[in-house]
This record gives C-alpha cells, structure tokens and sequence, in this order.
C-alpha cells in the first residue's frame, strides 16, 4: 500500500470517527446521562456493532467525547487567562467561562459527570466516576501549567501552582455542580464569590515578567 493511499484511508477513518462523535452529541444533547449505544448508533445510521468497531465499548466513546470537550473548554479557558483585562477580571473571566459551558450544555455536562442507571444497557460495569475523575484530573494538571506560567510563586512555584490548578479545578467542579442542580443565585453572583474566594493570595502575586500576566 503506498503512503498516498494510506493517508488518504487514514484521513478517511478519521472523518468516520467525527462524524459519529457529532452524532454521539446530539443524542447526547437530547438524553443527557440516558444516552445509550443504540440510540447513538440509530443517529449515525449504523449498527451498534459498527459503533463497537470504532470505540470499543461506551467507556471508549465517553473517553472520545470527554476528550473533545474538554479540548473545547481547555481553549476557551485559556482565551479568558489571556484576554487584555486587569488579573481579577481574568480570574472572574475563567471563572464565567466554565459555568457558561456548563450551563450552555448541562446535558453533555451531566453526561460526563452523573452516572445514570439506563447505562447498564451498554455493558455492566460501565463507570462514570472512573472515567470522570481524569477528565477533572487533566484539566487541573493544564490549569496548573498555565498558572506556572504566568505567577511567579516564589520559591516551590510549581508545585504551588499544581496544588491550585486541581484545587481551582475541584472547586469549579463542586460549585458549578451544586448551581446548575439548585440555581440559589444567578451566574455573575457566584462568579463574584468564587473569585473573593480565590482573590486573597493571588492579588498579592507578582506576574512573570517573561510572559502574558495572570
């Protein structure tokens, strides 16, 4: 097989498997944590197994869909850190954007993190905890890169900056989880606290002089 014809198979595959995690959204976006194997198959006019063929099992789609997400949100996170705002704007704006995605999308979001008993059609066994817990565990371990970057923390700076990037990410997580269940403010009202929360040490921080501020 040349390296033309190989590449394009490749390129091919990989159209393929988009297409059906376009189809995996928008069953998603429709049965939030209920989606199942068949309805995402009945989506992409295929069969189950085909579905099967390409991930594996739903632990291999959560795994691909969480991955394209989480891809989307890091970008966007970053975006907020880097805009042209004084620091607590920037910590207000990160802040915002996660629970804007949430919100926007709190059916793929409950997808990711709620387990939901109609799973089991798919395969006993199938965990959302256990696939959940490194979705949150990378977007602490990227947060804390980029605080590193951007804070000088003075001696033990990245270690301290790995500590807030998971503690940041686990209080987002939590707090946004228990606001988009109960809705006891509005977004801007939580954005505020959490960042007099977050606000104390990272005001007195000084920015790395070799890169964008944080």
């Amino acid at each position: 097989m040349d390296t033309t014809h190989r590449t394009d198979q490749q390129k091919s595959a990989q159209e393929r498997r988009r297409e059906l995690l376009e189809a995996a959204d928008r069953v998603v976006l429709r049965d939030g944590p209920q989606a199942s194997m068949n309805a995402i198959a009945a989506e992409a006019g295929i069969t189950k197994p085909i579905l099967y063929r390409h991930f594996g099992d739903k632990g291999g789609l959560y795994r691909a869909l969480a991955q394209r997400h989480t891809d989307a949100l890091l970008a966007a996170l970053r975006s907020a850190l880097d805009a042209p705002a004084d620091r607590r704007e920037r910590v207000e704006a990160t802040l915002d954007t996660y629970l804007a995605a949430i919100e926007a999308r709190p059916q793929v979001y409950r997808f990711l993190m709620h387990p939901a008993e109609e799973t089991q059609q798919d395969g006993p066994g199938f965990d959302v905890g256990r696939h959940s817990a490194p979705l949150l565990r990378r977007m602490g371990e990227e947060l804390g890169v980029v605080i590193a970057e951007r804070i000088d923390l003075g001696p033990g700076s990245e270690a301290l900056a790995r500590v807030w990037g998971h503690g940041i990410v686990g209080m987002m997580h939590a707090a946004g989880d228990w606001w988009l269940g109960e809705r006891p403010c509005s977004r801007p009202e939580l954005v505020r606290g959490l960042a007099d929360l977050l606000w104390g040490r990272l005001a007195e921080a000084a920015d790395r002089v070799d890169g964008p501020g944080f």
